[in-house]
């Protein structure tokens, strides 16, 4: 039996096997009353306010009503959102000045799974700290409410057009500009929330949109996760429909996967850098990303005269550091584009906008611009360990990495001055994760299948 992932990144598990009603209802309650007190955003007259949201899981209306029960008994206000991407649960947290929220989300995880990603008053995910606390939490007795206190429920229907809304509201992006070029965009949204959200947006912005896999009923259509060998589909299909560009979300449509013209899948490190080079002309300033971003940020800092700022992955560090350094654009490799003037998370919708303002503005073919960076190949792999042996595994790496430039902020990366190697441990799944870059594939795979073999040996 799987064991229940508890992290800065949420409580996750197999629903039916550590995630059920029970647990999620014990998180559920003990958030309420958690965020009653340490919400950065204080609740007036002590009744917290929690902003839910799902995506499109089967599992997610059970996980939703056990989530609700324990909400409303703890006396907490809930406003529930229905199916939204995630990014979208965050920014009406901010919207309705409440206290935290609640993603129900597994996000790029299997269909079996489910998971509750817990959102501080600021609109953004509970820091690190702030996590570990309230995990600690969750084992306290309950202090239910009697009958004369318990908390109420009430539906937002326009959380995702106030999302769009947000969106379009953007200074530099000109939208007349976008809608003048009648960008022809296929979207897989892999029968998850984006189906919901993502032909709006595009459709405002002028786009003839041809929609696979829109049905919200969480059966996804492929495997969930954007990578290039999920999204030959996409490919096909912009071949097909002779389109701009194809789009590819996550579950939660906090990750962003671009097609090029050709039906070729660009790979999701570039939807950060070409975020970047719309954003930096306009807004210069030092960017964020994670540890395991592409040397493409780097690059692309360079010619901006700004600086990279790595942190542990994860999106809550990279918008933190964001935030304090008052940082125009960055993200995650995988993807996760975080744009500050909509809020300082991943958020694949706002991702799509920039990218076609690029694609206006420039006037060039989206393989045009890809082609005009450095090529860099980054191959992944991972080893399955019990999860007490995770940490032993990891101390033993500097030992085997001395020629390299060690960074330990989140596991181990070793830097060299055409490559790097990123080992750490997984937030999400019981396994090590090791990501390699260099100037082929070949090299990248092969320093990957390097740090498997001294793991195993």
């Amino acid at each position: 039996m799987s064991k229940l992932m508890t992290s800065v990144s949420g409580v996750r598990g197999i629903f039916g096997e550590t995630l059920n009603p029970i647990v999620a209802l014990q998180y559920a309650s003990h958030f309420g009353q958690f965020m009653a007190q340490e919400s950065v955003n204080p609740a007036s007259h002590h009744i917290p306010k929690i902003v839910v949201g799902r995506d499109s899981r089967t599992t997610g209306k059970a996980m939703l009503y056990a989530i609700l029960s324990g909400l409303i008994s703890t006396g907490c206000e809930v406003i529930d959102l229905g199916i939204v991407p995630t990014p979208t649960v965050l920014l009406n947290v901010k919207k309705h000045s409440a206290q935290g929220g609640i993603s129900i989300t597994a996000s790029h995880n299997p269909p079996q799974w489910n998971a509750m990603k817990f959102v501080d008053g600021d609109g953004m995910f509970l820091s690190p700290e702030k996590a570990s606390r309230f995990i600690e939490s969750v084992n306290a007795e309950i202090n239910w409410n009697d009958w004369q206190n318990m908390g109420t429920v009430t539906e937002d229907a326009e959380a995702i057009n106030y999302h769009i809304q947000r969106i379009l509201a953007i200074p530099y992006l000109n939208i007349a500009q976008i809608r003048s070029k009648k960008f022809k965009v296929v979207l897989d949204s892999v029968n998850g929330a984006g189906g919901l959200a993502s032909p709006l947006l595009l459709k405002a912005l002028g786009c003839e949109v041809v929609e696979i896999n829109s049905e919200p009923t969480g059966v996804f259509a492929h495997t969930p996760e954007p990578l290039n060998e999920n999204l030959h589909q996409l490919e096909e299909n912009v071949k097909l429909h002779n389109a701009d560009l194809g789009f590819a979300t996550d579950p939660d449509v906090d990750r962003l996967a671009i097609v090029d013209e050709t039906g070729h899948c660009i790979g999701e490190e570039y939807s950060v850098a070409l975020a970047e080079l719309f954003i930096l002309p306009k807004r210069p300033g030092d960017i964020v990303v994670n540890l395991s971003s592409s040397m493409l940020s780097d690059y692309i800092a360079n010619k901006f005269g700004v600086k990279v700022h790595r942190t542990r992955v994860g999106e809550i560090y990279v918008g933190k550091k964001m935030k304090e350094l008052h940082s125009p654009i960055g993200g995650e490799g995988n993807g996760g584009i975080i744009c500050p003037e909509v809020n300082y998370t991943r958020d694949a919708l706002t991702g799509m906008a920039l990218i076609l303002a690029l694609l206006a503005e420039t006037d060039q073919k989206l393989s045009e611009i890809v082609n005009s960076l450095p090529r860099y190949y980054i191959a992944k792999a991972k080893i399955e360990l019990p999860l007490e042996q995770i940490d032993k595994a990891l101390k033993k790496l500097p030992s085997l990495l001395t020629e390299y430039e060690l960074d330990f902020q989140d596991g181990v990366k070793a830097i060299a001055p055409d490559h790097w190697i990123h080992i750490r441990k997984s937030g999400t799944e019981p396994v090590i994760r090791i990501y390699a870059e260099s100037d082929s594939l070949q090299r990248s795979e092969q320093l990957c299948q390097d740090i498997l073999n001294k793991l195993n040996s």
